[in-house]
């Protein structure tokens, strides 16, 4: 099949400094000032689980742009539209630095006990499925805008439920493992092991093999 439209653009944009936005820095303060604020609070749960969903995702974000090069088709997703600097295929900076504020967002709203239910549910669940369920929808929405695109019959809107599954509630359950586990020292092994696991397949896949 030859290369999709979308993935084309999203081809000739990938990682071209030429189209930098100056509110990059006041969202990239945003973000600092979020995670310092925890930080200083001593809010490692939060910290931590914030850290493991972005590293849940640029995992994703890694294999969708390995699907790209093998398939030479199209990526799973796709970010072709205007954007600071795409950095991936699939993941552009605005994206990137959203995913660690995401992080922050569904992990503050836990209640510490993890018996309290929420509708019948386990809090944690309840959590997990309202936050994937309402990032499909943005995603979704973002998608009819041209923003975010898909390009495969089993990854769409009509059939949601790998985009579900894979693209955004096993984020949430990782992050919330993270954030109920017992010792500072487990979150940080665990997250850093996530982290550079990715940092090593970014290191192997563009600056070695320039797959993606």
């Amino acid at each position: 099949m030859p290369m999709t439209e979308s993935a084309a653009e999203a081809l000739a944009n990938l990682r071209n400094m030429s189209h930098f936005q100056w509110y990059v820095i006041p969202f990239l303060l945003i973000v600092i000032y979020v995670y310092h604020n925890e930080a200083r609070q001593k809010n490692w749960n939060t910290v931590f689980a914030g850290l493991a969903l972005w590293g849940c995702d640029w995992f994703s974000e890694i294999v969708n742009g390995l699907v790209f090069h093998f398939s030479r088709y199209a990526p799973i997703w796709g970010t072709p539209g205007r954007s600071a600097y795409i950095i991936l295929i699939g993941l552009n900076i605005e994206i990137c630095m959203m995913f660690l504020l995401m992080g922050i967002a569904c992990a503050i709203i836990l209640p510490e006990d993890k018996k309290i239910k929420i509708l019948g549910l386990p809090n944690r669940w309840f959590f997990i499925i309202f936050f994937s369920t309402l990032s499909v929808l943005v995603e979704t929405v973002l998608n009819r805008f041209g923003a975010l695109t898909w390009d495969y019959s089993w990854w769409n809107a009509r059939e949601p439920w790998l985009i579900w599954i894979f693209g955004y509630a096993y984020f949430f359950v990782v992050a919330y493992w993270v954030y109920d586990m017992k010792t500072i020292k487990a979150k940080a092994v665990t997250v850093g092991s996530l982290l550079s696991f990715d940092a090593a397949c970014l290191v192997v896949f563009i600056g070695v093999l320039k797959w993606i």
